[in-house]
């Protein structure tokens, strides 16, 4: 099957499924989208994809799946090896949970229509903006913070010793912070956890710098 990944490269969501296509060992033709200059609102692209976002995911059969995490729940289905879920309902339920906190309470805050629309409709300058985005990155990550360092269940990544959906938000959530000048330093265990995933090839080649796109 080929697949095709429209995408951006300083997109987090776009990181995510460039890091599970990866560990997936899935090859794939990379599509760059400049989002600043608008390129992913053509009529080409919304009749792939209406919502006019970035990553989408095309299959060679014509069918297009969009939403990261939904992609990555495909993959997952149809790419079992190696799982990024756990086995155990628990465990599953704990790797979601870390997952759709980066995913369901930073990015709606802090993605980059949100950020264009603090300047638009309310006049917020490059500071106020960055305050804005440290403010709920800031909020969601002292809860990961004390969530992983309280568990036993967390190891050499967010859930044991092999990497997870949880790692993959995080990692993507990571690279995004670095925009904004946000210290990792104020989260020990995030960023052990982030050097231990920075360490592995399936990540570092999905990270933003490393696109073909990266400015």
């Amino acid at each position: 099957m080929t697949l095709r990944l429209h995408n951006f490269f300083r997109s987090s969501t776009s990181t995510r499924l460039r890091a599970a296509l990866n560990l997936k060992g899935l090859d794939f033709e990379y599509v760059a989208y400049a989002l600043r200059k608008g390129e992913n609102r053509t009529a080409a692209y919304l009749a792939m994809n209406p919502a006019g976002l970035v990553p989408a995911l095309e299959r060679d059969d014509s069918v297009v799946l969009t939403q990261s995490l939904a992609i990555i729940e495909w993959l997952e289905e149809t790419h079992p090896t190696p799982p990024l879920l756990p086995a155990d309902a628990d465990g599953r339920a704990r790797v979601r949970s870390l997952a759709y906190m980066v995913a369901c309470e930073i990015h709606p805050l802090n993605n980059l229509r949100v950020l264009n629309q603090l300047g638009a409709q309310f006049g917020a300058g490059d500071d106020a903006v960055a305050q804005w985005f440290a403010h709920w990155v800031t909020e969601t990550f002292d809860a990961i913070e004390a969530t992983l360092a309280g568990s036993s269940q967390t190891g050499r990544f967010c859930h044991g010793d092999a990497p997870t959906l949880a790692d993959i938000c995080l990692y993507a959530q990571v690279w995004n912070n670095r925009r904004f000048s946000i210290p990792l330093e104020t989260w020990p265990t995030i960023a052990k956890i982030f050097g231990e995933l920075d360490g592995i090839a399936a990540f570092s080649n999905a990270a933003p710098p490393n696109q073909p796109d990266a400015e």
